[in-house]
């Protein structure tokens, strides 16, 4: 019976050190799966590597990079899948990028607003600034959004520039009069009944420092359309 349990033993031994070697294997073998991938530039094929590297030997790390490469190339939902969406005190900077910007993409504004706030409270930054101005006039909180917009305005430089792409060919403008397009469009919805001057106005600012605008443009005729049609009773 000893001699049983001992033989038993040692298979078990051998058949741990057998899998632990097959798994090793499979490890190296998708890592350099992966390289190859990244210099053929196929990124599924760089998709699939980290997947199976995740499922060999899971961190932090290969977790939020399978969910940023999701990310880049418009899956979402499937980098949220990967991640999550809470805030989490554990969340590295990348995953907490990654979940503002899929939750922005998948028009949750209130949930990306909450990882955007994350990011600029660890380092303020302009273009931060812009995003949650932007997501904070969509969700009605016009006084959060004017306390970004300030700041933005008052740190946006010169060389600094924001791009647009709701015209078939993208094109871009001084991000300071995209922060006068945003002040212009909180203007407006503080008040849509008796603010169409007031951020017509503004927005003629941002069309004096980017003729092109056309995003500023297409408020201008919206809220002149708006303001001259009668009210219905």
């Amino acid at each position: 019976m000893k001699q049983l349990k001992y033989t038993l033993l040692i298979v078990l031994c051998f058949s741990t050190q057998i899998q632990a070697q097959n798994q090793s294997n499979l490890v190296s073998h998708y890592k350099a799966y992966y390289a190859q991938m990244q210099q053929q530039g196929d990124i599924q094929g760089v998709i699939n590597a980290m997947t199976h590297l995740v499922l060999l030997e899971p961190n932090v790390k290969r977790k939020d990079t399978l969910a940023a490469l999701y990310m880049n190339e418009g899956k979402y939902l499937q980098a949220l899948n990967v991640i999550g969406v809470e805030v989490l005190d554990s969340d590295t900077n990348l995953s907490t990028e990654v979940k503002a910007v899929s939750l922005k993409s998948l028009n949750e504004p209130k949930r990306a607003i909450e990882h955007y706030e994350v990011l600029y409270k660890q380092k303020r930054s302009v273009s931060l600034a812009y995003e949650l101005a932007d997501l904070k006039i969509q969700t009605g909180d016009i006084n959060g959004a004017t306390l970004n917009i300030t700041y933005g305005i008052a740190n946006a430089t010169s060389d600094m520039m924001k791009p647009y792409y709701e015209t078939q060919t993208p094109y871009q403008v001084p991000v300071l009069a995209g922060f006068i397009y945003l002040k212009a469009i909180a203007k407006f919805r503080e008040n849509p009944e008796t603010n169409h001057d007031a951020a017509i106005s503004i927005l003629n600012e941002a069309l004096e420092l980017a003729p092109n605008f056309n995003m500023a443009n297409l408020a201008v005729d919206a809220i002149r359309a708006q303001k001259e049609t009668p009210k219905t009773e």
